[in-house]
């Protein structure tokens, strides 16, 4: 998300309103605790039947959801929220369905917690193994995507941890709704409505408390524009993942199957340009470039995709461009993630200069090589250290549901515990399990 974007929302949401219940984060995280010990020794077949129960609800009150959703959306449009945003923030009977048979997937999914990762026999007699656990209480910051509410919800109650969830002002209604939808489904099964708590009030202040609440909440996941992130590293006193910001990048190799390679871009670009894995940046390898870029141009035009071109790539597509819209890129065009119908197009002179480009430029979120060249290919994927690294294949694909974890949480572009998109697994850790036959340590 551009910063320009970013102070619209933050300009939108509201600072301190009276009007606003009063949330009480200390009692928020006591109850969320009280609530993850109740969780964790549930049975897997106790949490499938509640997220089966969350599911049903879903379908039966879709009309009340998408009602309130639908003034959420109106109040967006009175703000001069972007498109981008806008279609974020949208609930559709296919998104609404699409949700639904999200939660069932993930019920189907195996269960993490109490799985043993590892096991050993100690020359002394000592069996060792580290068996997985919830990591208890998460507090998740998110912006104008309703759809993260069921998400978080889903792979929090399937890995018994609760959750504390924090979304945008812009989503407020639409969150509520979800949110009581949730809490009849656990009250049905018997679970507490602490498990999935939301903070009601959108002050930003509250933000700053969520993000301190150590003695309660045991990790903090961001999802939302670099503001964000920057924020919560800030801020926390919490450990934090990070991640859900990309520029993301595709480069086309001189052996390139070109109409092949257009599908990919296409859909990487076009397909919902608005998530943080759409695509951002193509770079072109400069042997190949004019055969290649008008016929790049002549497909964004017919997806009113904007390109942003350096100077030796808009000499190419003078009088080339398939009736694209062309301008040259400026200073900050290659750092940007776009979230909207723009591409930024740059030629370089070997694949030395794309990996360079993209290490320098990338977010480590999503960046892929469209080749037909085995040690090329195998030279990226060695060198580029993104959460997803692709061949031949759009950088669309980094996506929880896709990858067949279910749902996710976020994508971390971090190094530490998780990368990539975190679903059941990286919201569990372990503890090691010791068993002895009455051993003491000489």
């Amino acid at each position: 998300m551009t910063m320009t974007n970013l102070k619209k929302v933050a300009e939108a949401a509201p600072q301190s309103n009276p009007a606003f219940e009063e949330v009480d984060l200390t009692a928020m995280g006591q109850a969320a605790r009280m609530a993850s010990r109740r969780l964790a020794p549930l049975t897997s077949a106790e949490k499938n039947a509640a997220l089966v129960s969350i599911a049903d609800e879903l379908e039966a009150e879709a009309d009340a959801v998408m009602a309130a959703n639908e003034q959420d959306i109106a109040d967006g449009r009175a703000k001069g929220l972007s498109d981008a945003l806008l279609d974020r923030l949208l609930l559709t009977p296919e998104r609404m369905a699409g949700l639904a048979a999200d939660i069932r997937k993930v019920a189907m999914l195996p269960d993490p917690v109490g799985a043993e990762i590892e096991g050993r026999t100690l020359p002394n007699g000592l069996r060792l193994s580290r068996r997985r656990i919830p990591i208890g209480v998460l507090g998740v910051i998110y912006e104008a995507r309703p759809n993260v509410t069921i998400d978080i919800a889903t792979l929090s109650l399937k890995t018994g941890n609760a959750v504390i969830l924090r979304g945008g002002s812009e989503t407020l209604r639409s969150n509520m709704a979800l949110v009581k939808v949730i809490h009849a489904a656990l009250e049905r099964a018997g679970l507490p409505a602490a498990a999935v708590q939301y903070v009601k009030n959108p002050d930003r202040s509250l933000v700053t408390q969520l993000l301190r609440l150590d003695e309660y909440v045991d990790m903090i996941i961001p999802r939302g524009g670099a503001g964000l992130h920057r924020l919560c590293r800030d801020q926390a006193t919490v450990p934090v993942i990070t991640g859900g910001v990309g520029v993301c990048h595709l480069y086309v190799d001189v052996s390139a199957d070109f109409p092949r390679s257009l599908d990919v871009i296409e859909n990487a670009k076009v397909q919902r340009p608005s998530v943080c894995n759409a695509l951002d940046t193509v770079l072109v390898n400069r042997q190949v470039a004019q055969e290649f870029l008008p016929m790049l141009a002549a497909r964004m035009a017919e997806n009113k995709v904007e390109l942003r071109a350096t100077p030796d790539a808009l000499a190419i597509l003078a009088g080339n461009d398939g009736g694209a819209v062309v301008m040259e890129a400026g200073p900050d065009d290659f750092d940007t993630e776009w979230m909207r119908l723009i591409l930024g197009v740059k030629l370089v002179d070997t694949l030395d200069e794309a990996i360079a480009h993209i290490q320098d430029h990338s977010m480590d979120h999503s960046d892929g090589i469209l080749t037909n060249d085995l040690h090329n290919a195998t030279r990226f994927v060695n060198e580029v250290n993104s959460s997803a690294v692709f061949v031949n294949a759009s950088t669309r694909f980094n996506d929880g549901g896709q990858f067949g974890l279910g749902a996710e949480v976020a994508v971390s572009t971090q190094k530490l515990h998780a990368r990539g998109p975190m679903g059941l697994e990286e919201l569990t850790t372990y503890k090691w399990v010791v068993q002895g036959d009455f051993h003491v340590r000489a």
